[in-house]
């Protein structure tokens, strides 16, 4: 069997014996019906749980919209012109709306990037900004002690419009619905402290209502108050395939019961080799980023088998405690034992590498310095082909293998 693997903003092609292949991962087949600017209209006239947006927002009022940064799928050049129209169509001024890209913990974006998120025609109409971390207010405390330190741009705003794409997250359970504002546009302060309850047995993937991590960064988001929200699910082709809009809570639901139905997908045993990509850019710029493939792999592998992890990480590891703590550690076992003690955002990436570390090997391919890789205790290759032919012959000519050319994106369930 020859597959093509998404690596940068190629990629890579692999061949495996039919015999030894378990199963691809793609996409459950689902039925849909509008994709693209078309469905984020049809959802913006079909709001769940609140008004439409025109009927919420009013002349004269200062209206932030939030969305991701480029180390995130989320179309926002499809989108914006759609929700542009509500606003609009209510009487709202262009120099009113500024939309602001939630930066969260990552570096700031260029204007280049910027216009290239945006588009170019909303770029030019509306004020295009990099959320600053370092410019914040405190709106309140979480229950559980989680300050609601918000950048200030968001919190002085009369409204707040929060977009994201929905896809599985492994211990906010899902992407989408508050994360645009906790860790989007929020402090490294405010981040650390909610995302110190991943250690919880139940801050795991696809867990929301019984999650302590996505409650309390829920409840920072109603804290900071969200007027509207707009979600979209993507197919394995970055196309919108479903859009939710409408309450922050109730709109993310709909938007997370979908993918389930899409990327979900059982398996009827842990499989010898599993290879995993995040499909490419920009999801795998770096290491921090292509973390997430891996992450969704370690449910498919089983005890001593090989993770090949497919990722160009051409920006290198993506974040200064990340590198700190992968590169400060003498064995994979001091970090799991260093998260324990000391929870430090970043540093909770590493520690995720090692956790899967201590249950199979992992062979890294990328554009990295194959001896630097070798320091983050893992195996380097420049291709996936030499990555498997590799792992195959320390485990066998029948050694099973299950492919994830979409990894951060299927969550595979053992049966």
């Amino acid at each position: 069997m020859e597959l093509k693997i998404g690596f940068g903003a190629g990629t890579q092609t692999l061949t495996v014996p039919d015999k030894n292949v378990m199963d691809v991962l793609h996409a459950n087949p689902v039925k849909t019906g509008l994709v693209g600017p078309e469905e984020v209209r049809r959802a913006l006239g079909e709001p769940i749980g609140t008004p439409r947006l025109r009927e919420i927002v009013k002349p004269g009022e200062k209206i932030v919209v939030i969305t991701s940064d480029i180390t995130r799928p989320m179309p926002t050049y499809k989108v914006m012109p759609a929700i542009l129209e509500e606003l609009s169509s209510a009487g709202v001024r262009d120099e009113d709306v500024t939309l602001v890209f939630a930066l969260g913990s990552h570096r700031p974006m260029s204007e280049e990037e910027r216009r290239k998120l945006a588009g170019p025609e909303v770029f030019e109409r509306i004020r295009c900004i990099n959320g600053d971390p370092s410019d914040c207010v405190r709106m309140g405390v979480t229950s559980r002690g989680t300050p609601v330190d918000i950048v200030r741009t968001v919190a002085e705003a009369d409204r707040r419009i929060c977009l994201g794409n929905v896809e599985y997250h492994y211990f906010a359970g899902y992407s989408g619905g508050a994360k645009a504002i906790m860790p989007g546009v929020s402090t490294r302060e405010a981040i650390q402290a909610n995302h110190r309850m991943m250690t919880e047995e139940t801050a795991c993937v696809g867990s929301l209502d019984t999650n302590p991590l996505r409650q309390d960064l829920e409840e920072g988001a109603a804290i900071c108050g969200v007027d509207f929200i707009l979600n979209v699910v993507l197919d394995e082709h970055k196309e919108i395939i479903m859009a939710a809009a409408g309450d922050l809570k109730k709109a993310h639901r709909a938007g997370c019961a979908f993918l389930d139905t899409l990327y979900r997908k059982p398996i009827p045993r842990r499989a010898d080799i599993v290879i995993a990509s995040q499909g490419g850019a920009p999801k795998d710029l770096n290491l921090y980023q292509t973390q997430k493939a891996l992450d969704n792999a370690k449910h498919a592998v089983r005890d001593g088998g090989i993770i090949i992890l497919v990722g160009s990480c051409r920006e290198g590891l993506g974040e200064k405690t990340f590198e700190e703590w992968l590169t400060g550690a003498k064995t994979p076992g001091e970090l799991t034992e260093r998260i324990r003690k000391e929870f430090r955002l970043g540093g909770h990436k590493a520690a995720a590498i090692a956790m899967v570390l201590e249950h199979a090997e992992i062979y890294l391919v990328s554009e990295m310095d194959p001896a630097f890789v070798r320091s983050l205790f893992m195996t380097p290759f420049a291709s996936v082909q030499e990555a498997y032919e590799a792992a195959a012959k320390k485990l066998g000519k029948d050694a099973s293998v299950l492919v994830m050319p979409y990894g951060g994106s299927t969550l595979p369930c053992v049966t």
